[in-house]
């Protein structure tokens, strides 16, 4: 069987991202000035932005979307991985502190951001709604409905935006929290996601009944396809976690000697 390489061409997908560019674009070139006098243009975060941007499409937009809906977990599992751990992180590295900053001058406004960045607050919401969108009846209701797969990948993407921003804030009003909580919060990210881990390999039956009677495109059956999406998803998250915890301890350690130096 053709494997089937369609790319999606959607006027409102297409438009939306290059409005996100272009906003960016401009915020960051000609009215860099009204945001911030005198700074240079922050061409390393702009290959970090549009490149979360080139991820996101990729996501959403490549082959891999109609793969992942129609004929493999592992390929839909990828997806979701480019949604949380590719994408957002680069967007967030991407932004300036002084293109963003100016959103949270309203009390009102950095109070409601403020409590959904907390750790906490962004863990607890990233690790359930990703855990819920795993339900085989939500799941399959996003296989089956466009719009309903449309809202799934919304409530991945930002929820995962907002889990990053505790360690990757490019706010100087919210900012990263300190090296000993990032250690914390990704060990517990980690943890939280055991629960769907332990579903999608340990279980004796598929659990999904569009992949179980999707058409083999690949010589792998229904269920070692939902064992390696898990695997891709814990190692995915392991790996990704691994390098945030061992930057963490370089930076903290460097901070803490740093500190002692001054002090003497």
């Amino acid at each position: 069987m053709p494997i089937p390489l369609h790319w999606h061409t959607e006027p409102l997908l297409l438009l939306s991202l290059i409005l996100v560019g272009w906003l960016y674009a401009l915020g960051i070139g000609p009215f860099r000035h009204y945001f911030a006098q005198k700074q240079p243009y922050p061409l390393l975060k702009g290959v970090a932005f549009y490149s979360g941007l080139i991820f996101l499409y990729l996501a959403v937009g490549s082959p891999v979307d109609q793969l992942g809906e129609d004929f493999l977990f592992s390929v839909h599992m990828i997806q979701h991985m480019l949604l949380i751990y590719v994408s957002p992180p680069l967007f967030l590295v991407g932004l300036p502190h002084w293109l963003i900053d100016p959103l949270f001058k309203k009390i009102s406004i950095r109070r409601i951001f403020h409590f959904l960045t907390h750790p906490v607050s962004a863990g607890i919401l990233f690790s359930l709604l990703f855990a819920l969108w795993h339900i085989p009846v939500l799941y399959e209701a996003a296989l089956r409905d466009k719009a309903i797969h449309v809202l799934e990948h919304y409530l991945i993407f930002f929820p995962a935006l907002l889990m990053w921003w505790p360690i990757l804030s490019p706010s100087r009003i919210l900012p990263p929290r300190n090296y000993g909580v990032r250690i914390l919060y990704i060990f517990l990210l980690m943890v939280a996601q055991l629960p769907v881990f332990g579903a999608l390999t340990l279980s004796q039956e598929v659990i999904y009944p569009t992949y179980e009677f999707a058409p083999r495109i690949i010589d792998i059956t229904p269920l070692q396809d939902q064992i390696l999406g898990g695997i891709i998803m814990k190692v995915t998250n392991m790996l990704v976690s691994l390098i945030v915890l061992t930057a963490s301890f370089i930076y903290w350690y460097r901070e803490t000697e740093s500190q002692s130096d001054s002090a003497v």
